[in-house]
């Protein structure tokens, strides 16, 4: 019995120190991130959506803390979802409080990762479960799933170069179901499946959308104004 109970206890202290450690690492990449008051970054925007013909855009992207982002085409009108605003690795985590629970290990190509979720504490929250797969090495985030109430599920990916000290990306791919989301009015495309015999939004339905945008560069902690985001 006795050995029953010193196993039992055995198996509780393994998954505390797991949560401690889960927690240390998240807290390791906020740290990392909240270097970041505010970047400019240029880059190429890549739209993949199956019924668009959108052309490759250069884009800007301005961040601010604590969770603004505007991503700026500087020719036409770029097809960019509500979710969007979570292009930002900072904005994954939110304002509110969370509970951090460790999912295991995972891999991200061939980089070993630990797998984390977020659940917030606020039951009203915009964001309902966030999965990141953080490279503990790094301490920076590969991947993020998310879902939250009102704009669908989408994912991160992220590839990082001589900005990963700030946990800013060279690389970032947003993928989403494009039912979520609304056309913006006044906007049309051209359809690439040869017929116009359904509407914008009916083709929409069960549909899988992707954004790719590469970064040349960023300015960073250079100060942007309030204003610039109305």
């Amino acid at each position: 019995m006795k050995r029953i109970f010193f196993f039992l206890f055995l198996f509780q202290l393994s998954l505390v120190t797991q949560a401690q450690d889960v927690n240390v690492l998240v807290q390791k990449v906020k740290d990392k991130l909240g270097l970041v008051n505010d970047y400019q970054a240029n880059g190429r925007m890549k739209t993949n959506v199956v019924f668009l013909k959108v052309p490759v855009a250069s884009v800007k992207m301005l961040y601010k803390k604590p969770n603004r982002l505007k991503i700026i085409n500087e020719k036409g009108i770029s097809f960019i979802p509500k979710g969007a605003i979570n292009m930002n690795t900072a904005n994954v985590f939110g304002s509110g409080k969370y509970s951090v629970l460790d999912a295991g290990n995972d891999k991200v190509g061939n980089t070993a990762v630990k797998v984390v979720k977020l659940l917030p504490e606020d039951d009203n929250a915009e964001v309902v479960l966030s999965t990141l797969y953080i490279d503990p090495v790094n301490q920076v985030i590969l991947k993020t799933k998310t879902t939250t109430r009102d704009n669908g599920t989408y994912e991160l990916e992220m590839g990082y170069g001589k900005f990963m000290a700030y946990g800013l990306p060279d690389k970032i791919i947003f993928s989403f179901n494009t039912k979520d989301y609304k056309m913006p009015k006044g906007v049309t495309f051209d359809f690439d499946d040869g017929t116009k015999k359904k509407t914008p939004e009916e083709k929409m339905k069960n549909q899988k959308g992707k954004i790719e945008i590469s970064i040349s560069g960023y300015a960073i902690n250079k100060g942007i104004a309030d204003s610039v985001f109305n």
